[in-house]
């Protein structure tokens, strides 16, 4: 296995991390636009994503970046209708698709409303007729999104209920999660390891101890496991680990 790079970036509140994020991906999206390519992204939900996507929208408008070459897709999606206040999908299409005036035919989400089974499913067939794959079939997009729970969780990846027996497909059902809703769909592990960047935005009280955990060469929490996969991670944080 290659060696992993970790690059940790911490900031003074949320909003200063979601500013700051919203910009470097803003420059990842110029970049992309600059050599007239298409970006392909994975969206996290979570409080700090609600920051985030706000800020995009606002950078996004004062630098005149177009997103008209982003695919989006999710990292996970929990299993409730587009319209549920659970739904990912939601906080997305509310505050970064809709202002930003993205076209429908960009917006791949994860159809919540079926069982996770067929929601994973449809989710594997579109993602594969749009990113690019590996030599191990797995798609290769440009940026994965993660946030972080206490427990060190992501995307729907959970200690011990699904970290070890979680399947290398591109999206997988997960069902009787620890973490309400029950019913999710998740990327796998190896769908994350084969992204050419993970950014992890992990904000909040209470999870300085599980992002620790996560850095240690050993660590076990499903965060640990993502790092230990991925040649490179980084990780903003609005907490000091000093």
């Amino acid at each position: 296995m290659s060696k992993q790079t970790i690059e940790l970036i911490s900031f003074a509140n949320a909003d200063d991390l979601a500013s700051c994020v919203a910009s470097a991906w803003l420059d990842e999206i110029a970049a992309a636009n600059h050599a007239a390519r298409p970006h392909s992204v994975a969206l996290s939900g979570g409080r700090i994503a609600l920051k985030f996507f706000t800020s995009v929208v606002a950078q996004a408008k004062a630098r005149e970046i177009s997103p008209g070459l982003v695919h989006f897709f999710w990292a996970d999606e929990r299993c409730v209708p587009p319209d549920d206040a659970e739904s990912n999908f939601r906080a997305a299409h509310e505050l970064l698709f809709a202002p930003l005036r993205i076209n429908d035919a960009q917006i791949h989400r994860i159809h919540g409303e079926d069982s996770p089974e067929i929601a994973a499913q449809k989710a594997t067939m579109d993602i594969s007729h749009v990113a690019p794959k590996n030599s191990t079939g797995q798609p290769v997009l440009d940026l994965i999104f993660l946030g972080m729970g206490e427990d060190g969780h992501v995307a729907s990846l959970f200690p011990r209920k699904t970290e070890g027996t979680i399947p290398a497909d591109i999206f997988c059902a997960v069902r009787n999660s620890p973490k309400p809703p029950p019913n999710r769909v998740t990327l796998s592990y190896a769908a994350i390891a084969a992204a050419k960047n993970v950014w992890v935005l992990a904000s909040g009280a209470g999870k300085e101890t599980a992002l620790r955990e996560s850095l240690l060469p050993n660590g076990q929490t499903p965060l640990a496991r993502v790092i230990q996969s991925c040649p490179q991670t980084k990780i903003f944080s609005d907490f000091q680990l000093g």
